[in-house]
């Protein structure tokens, strides 16, 4: 067994032999596990650290089976952090309890008595969930909080996002299916949250579902659930994550890695609304408005070897297209005094000056990861800043800007030899940064050219600063 995967997990339940269980089955994958008892007792824990994962009870009072209190729990841990990652257990009302902590925010869950291999299964899908939304700087599932609803977190006055905020204002009042395109980093979950908060349904749940972070073969039990005995490994219903948005927004996220064999059920659900679950005999009524999202190429969008195009025609009633940052330069400078000023109040930092060298290196970067390069490149800026203005040194994407070469510097690139550097972080770095400029930071296209997923490759991008 190698090392854990992850740093920190709570686990909260009033059974000391369920504590104690997942406690010795959870150091598999995390090097910390706090087993408590008590909602009261994780507070501090999950305020003090950030944890990878969240293990919530649905009931404590003796003989309670409406899971209120861990429905109410539920909130007071997603008002600390809106972005935490609770796997609600379950023991009494099976899918409508999943359907209703899914809908306040939970990001799975599970029944006792569980299979130690789906608990473990189940709580690395979520841990993996949440550090991809550290990597890309995505939301969560839970319903956009009233209080953030009053301003667009789409940053930019320049004319091409002038027309996406158009869009989303004629668009996002309507029940209209959405399809948004742009380069990974462009912000396409933004549009899909500002689509959402300025939706009839605003006041209902958005769940995510990322496409590219879920396993082919657990695709379709994520999206449409399963019923007891379906297959071999389903000892109980699991309620898809379409069933529990129902009255509220589906956000499909790098919808362009949907299957081919299951677009045409996804298709059925759009056209019929109503969804049947892996196993079940009977439909269940849905009410959902889906936006989707993708950084594929148009050429191959509408090529239907990969996607159907019937189910494209259902997904772009409206279609936004996001511009990369290099085709907007003229919204840089608010996008860098925004950052400066969140990452200086998140880390308790004065808000650095830029030096004018190192404000026009800004400007003049390409940034081919967008506005989450830029994003990055700032927060560590911010994080490793001393007294004096930031220099173009202080960001690590200044080494990937042009620069005049000699002709006569120009070599050929040869293949490592013996005598070439062999230390594996800076190689590993060397091959993760060399991947992603090929393909022009697609991160699935990196992911796959390293043999990695996209979960482990956001990993490595965050371990070394890209």
């Amino acid at each position: 067994m190698g090392d854990p995967e992850f740093d920190f997990c709570v686990v909260i339940d009033d059974d000391d032999d369920i504590l104690m269980a997942s406690r010795l089955l959870l150091r598999r994958l995390f090097k910390d596990v706090e087993a408590v008892r008590s909602p009261d007792e994780a507070l501090p824990l999950v305020r003090a650290r950030t944890p990878d994962a969240v293990l919530l009870d649905a009931n404590f009072a003796r003989g309670a089976t409406d899971a209120s209190e861990g429905l109410a729990f539920l909130d007071k841990l997603l008002a600390v952090d809106p972005e935490m990652v609770v796997v609600m257990i379950t023991a009494h009302g099976g899918v409508q309890v999943a359907v209703s902590a899914m809908k306040r925010g939970a990001t799975d869950f599970v029944s006792k008595p569980w299979s130690n291999e789906k608990l473990l299964a189940t709580v690395r899908t979520a841990a993996s969930l949440r550090r991809s939304r550290k990597a890309v700087g995505g939301g969560n599932a839970a319903p956009a909080p009233a209080a953030q609803a009053g301003a667009s977190p789409l940053l930019g006055d320049s004319p091409a996002m002038a027309r996406v905020h158009s869009l989303i204002s004629r668009a996002g009042p309507t029940d209209a299916n959405v399809l948004v395109l742009g380069e990974n980093g462009t912000g396409k979950e933004l549009v899909a949250r500002e689509l959402h908060r300025q939706s009839l349904r605003a006041n209902q749940v958005m769940l995510t579902v990322d496409l590219g972070a879920v396993s082919e073969e657990l695709i379709d039990s994520e999206l449409f659930g399963h019923v007891k005995g379906a297959f071999t490994d389903a000892r109980t219903d699991r309620v898809g994550r379409i069933q529990a948005a129902d009255g509220g927004t589906l956000f499909l996220d790098e919808i362009g890695n949907l299957p081919l064999r299951l677009q045409p059920k996804l298709l059925t659900v759009l056209e019929q609304r109503q969804v049947t679950p892996v196993g079940a005999n009977k439909p269940v009524p849905v009410n959902i408005r889906v936006i989707a999202a993708t950084n594929l190429p148009p050429e191959k969008l509408r090529d239907e070897s990969h996607f159907r195009q019937d189910l494209l025609f259902r997904l772009n009633t409206v279609e936004i297209d996001l511009p990369p940052l290099r085709d907007r330069r003229e919204d840089v400078p608010q996008l860098i005094e925004h950052y400066l000023q969140h990452y200086a109040k998140r880390y308790g930092r004065p808000v650095p000056a830029l030096s004018p060298a190192a404000r026009m290196a800004l400007l003049d970067h390409d940034w081919p990861g967008n506005v989450r390069a830029l994003r990055h490149a700032l927060e560590r800026a911010v994080i490793l800043a001393r007294e004096e203005a930031l220099e173009p040194e202080d960001f690590a994407l200044v080494r990937a800007m042009p620069r005049v070469v000699p002709a006569a510097a120009i070599t050929p690139p040869r293949p490592p030899g013996p005598s070439d550097d062999l230390n594996l972080e800076r190689v590993e770095r060397r091959l993760v940064e060399e991947a992603l400029k090929k393909h022009g930071y697609n991160i699935s296209l990196a992911a796959n050219e390293l043999g990695l997923s996209r979960a482990a490759l956001y990993r490595r991008m965050e371990k070394h600063g890209l």
